[in-house]
């Protein structure tokens, strides 16, 4: 499906989508907590269904509810170590969901179930070194990377893994939720630098609301080099809080904080916490560097119009924001380097490459680099087509800035944002946006 957005201003208040980092990894700890789970989450995407289809597969009972979902947890698997039938021989369809497939890989290995785990797109693709590496030194026998579906058989052990931390979070995140299903303590060492730490911090967060132990200290590798040691806890598996709420996306509601910021009316985004653990709250303080009018409210935050410059962002923290902070340096004035982004080549699509393939067919003025983008901005873009390259957040960006530009811009294969944000141009329309679909 393509859309064509038409030049205009964007302005006024939406409710942010909840956030799909965190619906991950509280449905995976309900699915294997002693008792049922009420989940609230307010809205749902293709990567959250993937993750509840994977845990429908492994026996969990999940049931969508008004206010998100009801979750019964895989049978057996809360009291005792041993496994039920229906356990074995499961097929996870992971979409196109890395989250979903990083996570679940390691869950199903510390379950022991034989068990395929397929996916769509890109997500075949995309490595699991060194995670894969480490399950199969711990016991795991999986099929080669890149097979599909990847088939796994055998039961890790608990004890020390060792992941770089410059490769991907997901990768600890992984190993943490399914550490306690080993009922052993498990050691995580994460060699120093840890890119995408608040992911991390994050998947901490949700495990402690499910009565897991997460302990933090400073270490050292097998090779002596400097690591971040997290120890897991949890001899008597996950503990069901009850219920759980969902808090906003960060990651998607920085689209709107952007058009906020280049708009003539400003926007508001309500349903944000400014606690969160969320990384990407730190596109208000990106923002803001860049010049622009920051408010954080009691119901979320807001940005209103302002005179942007340019500026040199690091974003190894939150390599998501880089297509929203990409569409404000576009049009604001000067040069912004956006560095530490070179696990964006590893996205859904090449993230780098995208983005500025994005930017050059609107008109802006824009150079890759091996880890980010140089864009010198512009006062206005001329608009065109943009191929979103199955890529949610390269149409989400296409979007934000076909408001400004001169000319209607057309983007190819619009329908990518159900990924994460599937009433995102519905959003876009309630701002003020105005677009036609095109089958």
């Amino acid at each position: 499906m393509d859309i064509t957005v038409y030049p205009g201003t964007l302005g006024g208040e939406v409710v942010a989508p909840s956030s799909k980092s965190e619906a991950h990894r509280a449905l995976i700890c309900a699915a294997f907590a002693a008792g049922a789970t009420d989940v609230a989450c307010s809205t749902s995407s293709a990567d959250i269904e993937a993750t509840v289809s994977c845990l429908e597969a492994l026996g969990a009972r999940i049931a969508r509810t008004r206010d998100g979902f009801r979750v019964r947890p895989v049978p057996g698997t809360s009291a005792t170590d041993n496994l039920p039938e229906p356990l074995r021989g499961a097929v996870l369809d992971c979409g196109e969901s890395g989250s979903t497939m990083r996570f679940m890989l390691p869950v199903v290995c510390a379950l022991g179930c034989e068990a395929s785990l397929t996916g769509r797109g890109r997500l075949p693709e995309r490595p699991l070194s060194p995670l894969y590496e480490q399950l199969v030194e711990h016991g795991a026998t999986i099929s080669a990377q890149g097979s599909v579906p990847l088939r796994t058989r055998g039961r890790i052990r608990a004890g020390r893994y060792e992941l770089a931390g410059n490769v991907s979070s997901q990768y600890v995140s992984g190993l943490m939720l399914a550490a306690p299903l080993l009922r052993a303590p498990v050691e995580i060492v994460v060699t120093e630098p840890v890119e995408s730490r608040p992911y991390i911090d994050l998947t901490v967060s949700v495990l402690r609301s499910f009565g897991v132990d997460v302990s933090q200290s400073r270490g050292t590798s097998a090779s002596g080099a400097p690591a971040r040691v997290y120890d897991v806890s949890a001899p008597e598996g996950f503990s069901s809080p009850g219920s759980l709420v969902i808090g906003g996306d960060w990651s998607n509601a920085a689209f709107w904080l952007v058009a906020g910021a280049l708009s003539d009316r400003g926007v508001a985004v309500r349903g944000l916490d400014a606690a969160s653990v969320q990384g990407d709250r730190a596109i208000l303080a990106a923002l803001s560097l860049l010049g622009a009018h920051v408010l954080r409210t009691p119901a979320g935050a807001a940005v209103r119009p302002a005179g942007l410059k340019g500026a040199t962002l690091d974003v190894s923290d939150c390599p998501d924001l880089v297509p929203p902070l990409a569409a404000a340096a576009a049009l604001a004035e000067g040069t912004t380097r956006i560095v530490g982004a070179a696990r964006l080549r590893l996205k859904e699509s090449d993230r780098i490459e995208t983005v500025s393939a994005a930017l050059a067919a609107l008109g802006a003025a824009v150079e890759t680099t091996d880890d980010g983008l140089v864009i010198a901005g512009s006062r206005v873009l001329r608009g065109g087509t943009v191929d979103a390259a199955n890529d949610h957040r390269i149409a989400m960006m296409a979007a934000v800035l076909a408001t400004r530009c001169d000319r209607p811009t057309t983007i190819l294969g619009a329908e990518c944002v159900e990924k994460s944000y599937p009433r995102f141009f519905e959003d876009l329309a309630a701002l003020g946006g105005s677009y036609e679909r095109e089958a």
